[in-house]
């Protein structure tokens, strides 16, 4: 009979740790958990791991006791340590009901425009833009809207500006929705050509999704206009507030 995991650890955290155990080079699961605890403290939690990044992870393995680090310095980690925090942010291993992409070819959806959701779990509107593990993006016109991508963050941990990198995931998309975003991190997005949207709070993408096709039936505050290409003329006439409806 397999042990069950400490009092401290629920079971799916304890696979989530398990399996990013074996994609680590001579790192064993215990090792890994006692550097996980080390680093974040007892009791492991979902949002305690999927805040977890690539270059925090390495770190912590290095300066380990008893955890062979000269292979975890080399390039050839790199690709393992992703890999390893993806089973750690539940992105990969573990069912959490992630949505399946739809078919979409461009010209499908005449007048639509692409959005994108940041989400941490399943087909929710649920992600800070700086740590979600991924964007939902969907292709929205009057009438239809599509999941047409879902994008991991994990490879933007690595990048210089992790920022930058996450706007230039979703440079093609004209509108991001967030629970949060700071400042500096919202002129990047602006600068990438996206308008961001924080949310009041946590609710369904498709809910969010289904909010945004309402308003393009109807009349778009001016700014979204501008983006569905709606000319100056027939921009004057919408009343609607741009914050009013951001809100």
């Amino acid at each position: 009979m397999t042990a069950p995991p400490p009092a401290s650890l629920s079971r799916e955290m304890a696979l989530r740790v398990g399996l990013a155990a074996r994609t680590l080079p001579d790192v064993a699961p215990k090792q890994l958990l006692a550097v996980l605890l080390d680093k974040l403290g007892s009791p492991l939690t979902e949002d305690k791991l999927a805040a977890v990044t690539v270059d925090q992870l390495k770190s912590a393995l290095i300066q380990a006791d008893g955890v062979e680090s000269d292979q975890l310095q080399s390039p050839a980690a790199i690709p393992q340590l992703k890999e390893a925090v993806r089973y750690l942010w539940g992105e990969i291993g573990a069912d959490n009901d992630l949505p399946d992409a739809e078919a979409y070819a461009d010209g499908d959806l005449p007048d639509s425009i692409r959005v994108a959701v940041a989400s941490n779990d399943g087909e929710q509107a649920d992600g800070h833009f700086g740590s979600c593990q991924r964007f939902l993006v969907y292709q929205v016109s009057k009438s239809e809207a599509r999941l047409i991508a879902l994008r991991s963050t994990l490879g933007s941990e690595q990048a210089e500006d992790r920022n930058v990198a996450r706007a230039g995931l979703i440079a093609d998309c004209q509108i991001v929705y967030v629970v949060s975003i700071g400042g500096p991190a919202a002129a990047k997005v602006i600068r990438a050509g996206v308008f961001p949207v924080k949310l009041k709070g946590e609710e369904p993408a498709r809910a969010v999704i289904a909010k945004l096709k309402d308003v393009l039936a109807g009349s778009p505050p001016p700014w979204l206009a501008k983006i569905m290409g709606v000319s100056a003329e027939e921009r004057v006439r919408f009343q609607t507030e741009e914050e009013d409806w951001a809100a």
